[in-house]
């Protein structure tokens, strides 16, 4: 084979806690594998603070320290970690063909995605300014922050409704801000915010700017949209639940997604609809996208993709 051609038994696209946790667990059961941390190595726990909900660290720990955590100690069982983006597959015939970097083609035996998701911002300078030091994209992640606050979230769909009835049970008060004049939530959950009672909800309200100390946020200016009316809302925490985008775009047309982009895996597994591509992560999560969860499903990729070689390898030796 060229120096541009390498064979791997297990390939890990994707880093951050699904992607660490399957080469944990790929590297103990003898896979060799190679993982490709993409261009944000570590994911998007790399751009949190504080991260109290993760077992076994009793006094938190700040997002990227942990991010390196999983490094270090997938590095330490024997993963090859390298720097680099995926830029094309072909899942046609096996072993699977990947380039990485628009140059160099890795075969492998088996294939593990761990690109996890994005969230959705609103694209204000101020919003980047202050992500992690008061806005969050993750109410469940970082709502605990804001116990007795008052806070504000943006969003009108059902993730947007559920985030805000959770931040209600933590903040003095939280200010909905929704930029129609009615929500895109179901009925059910619209009845849960509406009998809210320290839920404020402000329809046909755009974001104007999120406002801080330089340290974190103070305040947020708002519009309505109606009649043009700003108004500032004093508030310590700004969330923002507009929704997430998988990163998947690559497998587009080749894996079988739902509506949005979301990669569908067998019920119970993380097979996809290719043979020996497994997906584990918020790349398929579209309900919990918690780190925790993440490395669950990290742990059953690996486990999904050692017995699916011994499986073959039986085959062939029987």
């Amino acid at each position: 084979m060229s120096q541009d051609i390498e064979h791997v038994k297990c390939l890990i696209i994707g880093s951050g806690p699904a992607g660490y946790t399957a080469a944990i667990y790929a590297s103990r059961a003898d896979l060799k594998p190679v993982m490709y941390t993409g261009m944000l190595a570590g994911g998007q726990l790399t751009q949190t603070t504080d991260v109290e909900n993760f077992p076994g660290y009793p006094d938190g720990i700040m997002g990227p320290e942990m991010m390196e955590d999983f490094r270090k100690q997938a590095e330490r069982l024997g993963t090859d970690i390298r720097f680099g983006y995926v830029s094309s597959v072909d899942f046609s015939s096996l072993p699977h063909k990947v380039v990485v970097d628009e140059s160099k083609t890795i075969l492998a035996d088996t294939v593990i995605i761990s690109t996890g998701a994005s969230a959705k911002w609103l694209g204000l300078e101020s919003e980047q300014k202050y992500s992690g030091f008061g806005v969050s994209a993750c109410a469940v992640c970082d709502g605990f922050f804001f116990k007795g606050q008052d806070v504000a979230i943006v969003g009108a769909g059902d993730t947007a409704a559920e985030e805000a009835t959770y931040l209600a049970k933590l903040a003095r008060k939280v200010y909905m801000i929704v930029r129609r004049d009615e929500f895109r939530a179901s009925k059910a959950m619209v009845h849960r915010v509406l009998n809210t009672p320290n839920i404020e909800i402000l329809y046909n309200t755009d974001t104007i700017e999120i406002l801080g100390d330089g340290q974190s946020v103070n305040a947020v200016k708002v519009c309505n949209n109606v009649t043009n009316e700003t108004s500032v809302l004093d508030v310590t925490g700004f969330f923002v639940a507009i929704g997430h985008k998988p990163n998947t775009d690559i497998f587009r047309g080749v894996i079988h997604m739902d509506e949005t982009g979301y990669i569908i895996t067998r019920p119970g597994s993380t097979e996809t609809n290719i043979e020996g591509v497994f997906c584990c992560g918020d790349a398929q999560d579209h309900i919990y996208r918690q780190a925790v969860t993440a490395a669950g499903t990290g742990c059953m990729a690996a486990i999904d993709a050692e017995r699916y070689l011994a499986a073959k390898e039986h085959v062939v030796t029987a």
